[in-house]
């Protein structure tokens, strides 16, 4: 064993710039949140008081409990996770299902309708808000959970992310298991799917996080307090009793909450399937 092997190794001043850099990136994405953490443990006045400060001089939890009492916040709750996780099982199987069929398949009008499915890449979801709902209301389904779902499954940037990795999936695989009797539902569901975890993954992920944020759509399509989702239920709180400082931190990082631990748990997956789905060099 050489000397040297227990001496450890001096920082480069290239590492120990970028370390520097990281950690004041990281100080300017943490301090929004502390900022909010800390405003909601103020009183009402502390919170709105000039100048300001960022730890509270009285540290309490009425913020929280107003939350609690003034809204129904755990509907809200079980509302957002009912909303967010169906339309994310929705999107996930039809991206895969759509995805795999413009990647493996040879029909009349595929290019045309490949098409058809980008365009919806190039229109923003605002636009298409008085017609979806002119939609939803003609069906009978304002204020209910499918009035909220359906028309957020419409996944035309999670379609081209599948589509571009099935193509890249070898079909040697495939056509060895056709060989040996497999129909084209079995190779997609034993062969495909299972290769395609990072990419699914991240497919989820990404629906997850926007349903769950998702404001405008929630708002337009239901009135109902029952119904709101989490954004909607809090925004309707702090409209009826005025802007208060404090419970509005509070809602706001309990809205949060579950997408940070949603990131903290899957980062990895993320990560991967950022990675893995076909849109490195596009």
């Amino acid at each position: 064993m050489s000397a040297t092997a227990g001496i450890r190794r001096r920082w480069t001043p290239s590492q120990i710039a970028l370390t520097t850099l990281g950690a004041l990136v990281s100080a300017v994405m943490m301090a929004p949140i502390l900022w909010t953490l800390f405003t909601s443990l103020k009183t009402e006045t502390e919170a709105v008081a000039v100048p300001t400060h960022w730890l509270p001089e009285d540290w309490t939890l009425q913020a929280w409990r107003n939350i609690f009492e003034t809204g129904n916040i755990t509907n809200w709750f079980v509302n957002s996770v009912v909303v967010s996780v169906c339309v994310t099982f929705i999107v996930v199987l039809v991206s895969a299902l759509a995805g795999y069929g413009f990647a493996r398949t040879e029909f009349r009008g595929k290019k045309a309708l490949l098409g058809l499915v980008m365009a919806g890449l190039m229109i923003s979801p605002a636009v298409l808000g008085v017609p979806l709902f002119t939609t939803v209301q003609a069906m009978g389904m304002v204020d209910t959970y499918w009035g909220m779902i359906l028309p957020q499954c419409a996944p035309a940037a999670m379609v081209y992310i599948l589509y571009k990795f099935f193509q890249g999936i070898p079909k040697e695989l495939e056509e060895a298991a056709f060989i040996d009797g497999a129909g084209r539902w079995r190779v997609f569901f034993t062969i495909v799917l299972p290769l395609s975890r990072p990419s699914l993954s991240a497919v989820g992920i990404f629906t997850f996080i926007a349903s769950w944020n998702n404001f405008l759509w929630p708002y337009m399509v239901t009135n109902n307090p029952d119904l709101m989702t989490m954004p909607n239920g809090i925004a309707t709180v702090m409209n009826s009793y005025g802007i208060q400082w404090a419970q509005l931190m509070a809602g706001g990082l309990m809205a949060g909450l579950p997408l940070v631990i949603v990131f903290i748990f899957f980062q990895r997956q993320i990560v991967a399937g950022v990675a893995h789905t076909g849109l490195a060099g596009q």
